[in-house]
């Protein structure tokens, strides 16, 4: 019975109620789309520098990451590999890295040699995909070069490179490569420095047989890489190799800090917004059932002297203001929710206006996309309800606290 007539009580000024329901829709759909299109922002941010470059995980000698040192290395086979293959890792890549002097045609340029398993590699990265092999190359000379640095180096596909480098050993390394492809990160400062080569030719150049200096990893759920970076520390202990050498597990939070924090204050700033939008909203509503009070104040009078409790007078107004922020919630979903569809599918491309920005040691592409997750909807939905119920209690207490006596009055 309350319910049936809040209902009714909601549709007696219908155009009042209609107003304020577009307000409640446009903003909680405007504010579901603004959330996926941050969440595909920092998808994209988190993709190319983890999956890009990286990987979501890395194992590797303590100290290796933060000073490159050549020695650093383990054997590729020295962990139990049975240890990567559980649930949450998807892939995984065996690398080794060295520094040395490239010379093409006419210049010469110091590069970052990344050695990598092609066949390993484009599952956990996608910087081998994007390159076009070159019929003929033997896999020992394969080459793909970032193509800031293959312009500076005035090289193509199909040309040759020579490298010059100190071997592990000290002696002197120097070799032919032919260029195989070029690849573009979305990074011009690491397309201006990145060779990637064959794992085998580097560890033969480097005089580091079965030598590497890290295990990058794909995991399913990159924002939980943190979590299972500790069990994989805590389990590798017991798989660790027998002569003794220590491994650490880092996850791109540890590795890109800076990433973390933009993460982190992203959390924040969807928070402020949606603060800053519903306080607005919440305006809307306190104002609508204001003006519903003051105009039924003769109605309320009746209700409390014929026997109506003023809890249950209370009540009834904060169910009606349910009733309106359930409603704007199923057609906020509806309308935000192909708002992000589409914005997901086709999104709206700005190469023409700006280039790919560097930020939090990621690179964001230029286009709009939004990407469609559970807290994108439930955070506004549930905000929505909130809001409703908080700015009409104000008004639900002012009507139970009517002096029927007075209102008869017309006091």
């Amino acid at each position: 019975m309350l319910l049936k007539l809040a209902y009714f009580n909601l549709w007696r000024n219908p155009r009042r109620t209609l107003l304020t329901l577009s307000a409640l829709v446009v903003s909680a759909a405007l504010l579901i789309l603004a959330l996926g299109i941050f969440s595909g922002m920092m998808a994209d941010i988190l993709s190319s520098a983890t999956e890009q470059y990286r990987g979501h995980i890395v194992v590797s000698r303590p100290g290796y990451q933060s000073s490159r040192d050549l020695f650093l290395t383990f054997d590729q086979h020295s962990a139990d590999w049975t240890l990567w293959q559980q649930p949450g890792i998807s892939a995984l890549a065996p690398r080794l890295r060295a520094f040395a002097l490239l010379s093409g045609v006419e210049d010469s340029q110091p590069a970052e040699l990344l050695g990598v398993d092609v066949d390993r590699e484009p599952l956990v990265t996608r910087l081998l995909p994007a390159v076009q092999p070159v019929g003929g190359v033997a896999v020992s000379g394969r080459a793909w070069v970032g193509e800031q640095l293959a312009r500076r180096l005035k090289v193509g596909v199909g040309d040759e490179l020579v490298v010059m480098t100190q071997a592990a050993d000290g002696s002197l390394a120097n070799d032919l490569l032919t260029v195989a492809g070029l690849f573009n990160s979305g990074d011009t400062g690491r397309d201006r420095r990145l060779l990637l080569v064959e794992l085998t030719w580097l560890q033969g150049l480097m005089v580091l047989p079965g030598r590497i200096h890290e295990l990058a990893m794909r995991v399913e759920r990159p924002l939980y890489a943190a979590q299972l970076a500790r069990q994989l520390q805590e389990q590798l202990p017991t798989h660790a190799p027998a002569k003794g050498v220590a491994l650490e597990v880092d996850d791109w939070g540890r590795l890109l800090p800076q990433m973390q924090e933009a993460i982190a204050s992203y959390d924040v700033s969807r928070a402020i917004l949606v603060l800053i939008l519903y306080s607005a909203a919440a305006l809307g509503v306190l104002n609508t059932f204001y003006m519903s009070v003051l105009e039924r104040s003769y109605e309320f009078g009746m209700l409390l002297a014929t026997g109506m409790r003023p809890r249950r007078l209370k009540n009834l107004i904060l169910l009606e203001s349910l009733l309106l922020g359930s409603l704007a919630s199923l057609l906020a979903l509806l309308f935000g929710g192909a708002l992000t569809h589409y914005m997901a599918e086709s999104g709206i491309d700005l190469s023409d206006s700006i280039g790919p920005i560097t930020y939090a040691g990621g690179s964001l592409p230029p286009r709009l996309h939004a990407v469609h997750e559970v807290g994108n909807y439930l955070i506004p939905l549930a905000g929505l309800l909130l809001v409703s119920l908080v700015a009409s209690y104000l008004p639900a207490r002012r009507a139970a606290r009517l002096q029927p006596a007075d209102v008869l009055r017309g006091n």
